[in-house]
């Protein structure tokens, strides 16, 4: 059987399409590799407004990946657990990728999970990056990818089976609309009005396996912070990567997370352990009932993205982010002394005010379920946005992929204030960069689509 495939470029755009009207199970071939992220306790650490240091670690911190191949097509998924990756880093990977492979630097999508428990990757409020953490990753995340090209390569015929789960309980919106008029970040919450946006409780499952049902690899999506580990002061993928490992042991096969939109959803409520048992019973209640699914193509865009760096007033935002410590902390010398990292930060960016810059936005097809892939903490109602758009019945995001550019909320969020819209390298994009992301993902994805019906 053949299978027509085609490569296209425009400019900074590329597209692969492979397609065939009438697919067999045995043209697809998955590989999967995970790796450790070489880490010690030495290693400054992220995740707080402070660094600090681990003390041993409760989890693997892994580069996990999973490559497809369809005839000549090939797409690859490496999901990191760290808490952001960068494309000064990662695009020199892309390019060892696709020398040592022969996979297209534009068809590996390169995540972070956003574990909070792992070493620095980057510069953000009151830590560096640790450089000797982020060559040890940029090594790892080629090699796993290599590793599951090769083990796609020696392959035998696979098949995916599909199922949207739910979890609705891990996580919830977090932007809490305060007594005071404030939205709530940390501190207390006894006057907490109303949550100021949405939480997607939708947990998509892929698992791919041979045709005798051995499993090979599951990619499963979440739209909830990863913070929380089991214990204090331990390096850790949090709870998500904690359920991925633990489900290797019980179901075989690797199983890998990719963060969906969660720039304004967190869990509030719930420790580790329960939200660990949580998304496992949700994913195993979605992979028993997952049918098998056709893949009669893959489709791969990736285009770049340009930004500006938005004005601020100094004045305005340190009134704003004192006013809330001082009063949410009651303590004043821990109120300056989170206040002067936010004053750092928003020193070091100043100078970078209204500077364009550029990063991507990717959209993979696999079969008809879609994966846009963003670098930022995409707000979660931005994230809808995309999905409602889609003409894909089947669209999740995954954020905090290939780069990192801070907080990405909506004009509305910009509006009402908190945290995640302080100046600082944690948040600095222009307003409206995550309506225009909308814009450039959905289009995208038209594309996509257009591309695929016209093939039938």
């Amino acid at each position: 059987m053949r299978i027509r495939g085609s490569l296209f470029h425009w400019g900074n755009i590329i597209l692969m399409l492979a397609f065939s009207p009438t697919i067999d199970a045995g043209d697809l071939r998955v590989g999967v590799a995970a790796i450790d992220i070489p880490a010690d306790d030495s290693m400054d650490m992220a995740g707080g407004i402070h660094s600090w240091k681990a003390q041993g670690a409760e989890g693997k911190l892994r580069a996990t990946t999973l490559v497809i191949t369809l005839g000549n097509a090939k797409l690859a998924i490496c999901s990191c657990d760290v808490l952001f990756v960068q494309k000064d880093f990662v695009d020199p990977a892309l390019a060892e990728i696709e020398q040592k492979t022969s996979i297209p630097a534009a068809h590996v999508m390169v995540h972070a999970t956003h574990t909070h428990a792992a070493p620095s990757a980057t510069r953000v409020h009151g830590y560096q990056r640790d450089v000797r953490f982020v060559e040890g990753l940029r090594k790892t995340i080629v090699a796993s990818v290599v590793q599951a090209a090769e083990a796609a390569k020696n392959s035998s015929p696979c098949q995916l089976r599909f199922r949207l789960g739910e979890e609705s309980s891990v996580g919830q919106n977090s932007r809490i609309l305060l007594g005071d008029g404030t939205i709530y970040w940390t501190g207390p919450r006894d006057d907490a009005v109303r949550p100021t946006g949405p939480f997607d409780p939708e947990l998509p499952v892929l698992r791919f396996e041979l045709l005798d049902g051995k499993p090979l690899g599951t990619i499963f999506n979440h739209s909830t912070h990863t913070i929380g580990g089991r214990l204090p002061m331990k390096r850790s993928p949090a709870f998500y990567g904690l359920a991925a490992q633990e489900l290797e042991a019980d179901q075989g096969g690797t199983y890998l997370f990719l963060q969906g939109a969660s720039g304004s959803t967190h869990n509030l409520t719930l420790n580790a352990d329960e939200m660990v048992i949580r998304i496992k019973n949700a994913i195993r209640r979605a992979e028993t009932s997952a049918p098998v699914r056709s893949v009669d193509h893959l489709a791969v865009l990736k285009e770049s993205f340009d930004f500006h760096v938005r004005s601020f007033d100094e004045s305005t935002e340190e009134q704003a982010v004192f006013r809330y410590c001082s009063k949410r902390y009651n303590d004043p010398k821990l109120t300056e002394d989170v206040a002067s990292v936010f004053r750092t930060q928003r020193q070091e960016i100043a100078p970078h005010r209204g500077e364009l810059r550029t990063t991507s936005i990717q959209t993979m097809v696999i079969g008809d379920i879609a994966i846009v892939a963003v670098p930022a903490e995409f707000f979660t109602i931005l994230g809808q946005e995309i999905k409602r758009q889609s003409p894909f019945r089947y669209t999740y995001i995954s954020e905090l992929s290939n780069d990192w550019i801070g907080y990405v909320p909506d004009k509305e969020g910009f509006q009402l204030g908190g945290y995640q819209t302080w100046s600082g390298h944690h948040s600095y994009c222009q307003p409206g960069t995550g309506e225009r992301m909308v814009a450039t993902a959905v289009e995208q994805l038209r594309r996509l689509y257009s591309q695929t019906q016209e093939k039938k």
